[in-house]
């Protein structure tokens, strides 16, 4: 993914109003993040621990949507996989991501959503620069499992752009 800018970002937002997306918390560490990485930029936020942002390339274009994590039940182990990565955790390391889908569903409250690692680190579990604990075997070479990583957001994304 190419390096994006602040104002990239928030002028990327589909399924959120133009004054939603000014007021929302984008990540300070731009800079810093490992581009050349990641599939998709995602990010909580830490005002808002429930809330969640990603943006990716679709269609040609950078998207960004709202995400709302589901709760967990507190003192239940378990173990969850990531739709888009695959990647297993425990306790609440994958939660399930809604988002309110764009245009006019979307203002009448219809929705989408997928499991997802909680911190929207996707692209670095698949790369192996994260772990969530022991490594899985994993059949696929690397460029197949990233493509399909890339393959899943894009059918994620077409849901919430109706």
């Amino acid at each position: 993914m190419l390096a994006v800018t602040e104002s990239v970002i928030r002028r990327s937002f589909v399924n959120c109003s133009q004054g939603a997306a000014k007021r929302l918390t984008v990540p300070n560490d731009l800079a810093g993040r490992p581009w050349d990485d990641l599939d998709f930029l995602g990010w909580r936020d830490p005002a808002a621990p429930q809330r969640g942002y990603l943006l990716a390339e679709f269609d040609g274009r950078l998207v960004a949507v709202v995400l709302r994590a589901a709760t967990h039940q507190a003192g239940r182990v378990r173990r969850s996989m990531c739709s888009l990565c695959l990647t297993t955790h425990l306790s609440d390391g994958v939660s399930l991501m809604t988002a309110p889908k764009a245009g006019p569903s979307g203002r009448q409250g219809d929705s989408v959503g997928t499991y997802m690692c909680s911190d929207l680190a996707c692209s670095l579990y698949v790369r192996g620069k994260k772990h969530a604990g022991p490594p899985m075997p994993e059949p696929l070479p690397l460029p197949e499992r990233i493509d399909r990583v890339r393959a899943t957001l894009t059918a994620f994304l077409r849901k919430v752009n109706g």
